[in-house]
């Protein structure tokens, strides 16, 4: 690979800047690919980008940006991009900050101040090389800036058509899937948490199987980087979250972040009356015994009372239990310490029980499981 050093202006960057889903990011007369495929969305907060301003004001040296330059004389922002649509994104007058004590939008700053910025030299590596050896130089330089994450490190891999059209729906501000699924799915949609998650939810129903969810996420990727769109993945996602609507009107803040696509997959065929869902949900919402409410939108599908939480025993009740009983268990009628016994309610909790003192009682490990059994 050939690295050469050069010092450009920001006005000559500039040069050009447009950033938009259309036109894509791009500068440097439109030579400069600003947001190659690879590439994580922009991410910097208006502090962040504030700070780059103020580095660039008082003539400090900003971190040196690599460009990774194409057989057709175009190049693309290898590492960099923050940086640069922040002075970009500053000079079109999108954001304010402060210089020589005054809050102010680029064009409103005087000459002095403009040229001194617009002037300032970044200091720019660009590279030559095959399309893997950009690839693997990008993941190499960008371990030392704001790390990326695994879903942006898949993007970086398997770049094409088909992954272009899938960061539309789920990787854009106000894109599809945040307004649809927002309130559904947890996670930040510019790191690639929805993509990820939408990804992950069809390869489970194609039954790409592997011991991690992540070489799952990959494999479905790899099968359909060459796809000229996601359509498809697009599809399975509006179903699952219609699915969920049409289930549960009611909403409620604990919807958000449940396994919807794993639940889909599973129970999708189904008949459910919603009338009789939201009834169930209410009733355990209300109820005490419950301490993980998250849990209930598992419970109604399969029944674990373990999605629940349910109370238990604390050592306080378990240990006044204890001594009420002698230390005797009331099923073999054995005398045991008190670390090998445990808590257990008299009347299940799915039959009306609580955690309650007159409901309680402490069995040996062995009647504990025997009774967990029948």
């Amino acid at each position: 690979m050939k690295i050469e050093p050069k010092r450009i202006k920001i006005k000559d960057i500039y040069n050009g800047y447009v950033n938009d889903d259309i036109n894509g990011c791009r500068a440097y007369g439109g030579k400069l690919n600003i947001r190659p495929p690879y590439q994580r969305e922009f991410i910097y907060n208006e502090e962040q980008q504030r700070a780059v301003i103020d580095t660039i004001y008082k003539g400090f040296p900003l971190n040196s940006m690599y460009w990774a330059k194409n057989p057709d004389g175009t190049y693309e922002v290898a590492d960099g991009q923050q940086r640069t649509v922040s002075f970009c994104e500053f000079i079109d007058g999108n954001f304010s900050t402060i210089l020589e004590n005054s809050l102010n939008y680029f064009h409103n700053f005087n000459d002095t101040i403009k040229e001194k910025i617009l002037n300032y030299e970044c200091v720019i590596y660009i590279c030559e090389g095959t399309e893997q050896e950009k690839l693997d130089w990008f993941r190499v330089i960008n371990i030392a800036s704001i790390k990326l994450s695994e879903q942006e490190l898949r993007n970086a891999v398997y770049t094409g058509e088909w992954l272009t059209d899938a960061k539309k729906y789920f990787s854009k501000p106000n894109c599809s899937a945040y307004r649809e699924g927002k309130d559904y799915l947890s996670g930040d949609l510019i790191r690639q948490d929805y993509l990820q998650t939408a990804i992950d939810w069809i390869a489970e129903r194609d039954n790409l199987k592997s011991d991690k969810e992540a070489d799952r996420i990959s494999k479905y990727m790899a099968i359909h980087q060459q796809d000229s769109n996601a359509n498809d993945l697009w599809l399975h996602f509006k179903k699952v979250i219609d699915w969920v609507k049409i289930l549960f009107p009611v909403y409620r803040k604990e919807m958000k972040g449940i396994p919807w696509g794993s639940l889909y997959n599973k129970y999708g065929n189904n008949h459910y009356d919603a009338d009789v869902l939201e009834e169930k949900v209410k009733t355990l919402m209300a109820d005490d015994e419950v301490t993980k409410k998250k849990g209930i939108y598992l419970y109604v599908f399969d029944g674990e009372e373990s999605n629940l939480s349910l109370r238990k025993y604390s050592e306080t009740e378990k240990r006044s239990m204890y001594e009420r009983q002698g230390g005797v268990c009331p099923m073999c009628h054995n005398h045991f310490e008190y670390e090998d016994m445990h808590g257990d309610h008299i009347v299940p909790w799915s039959k009306g029980g609580k955690t309650t003192l007159d409901n309680g009682q402490m069995l040996c490990r062995e009647c504990n499981l025997k009774k967990g059994s029948m």
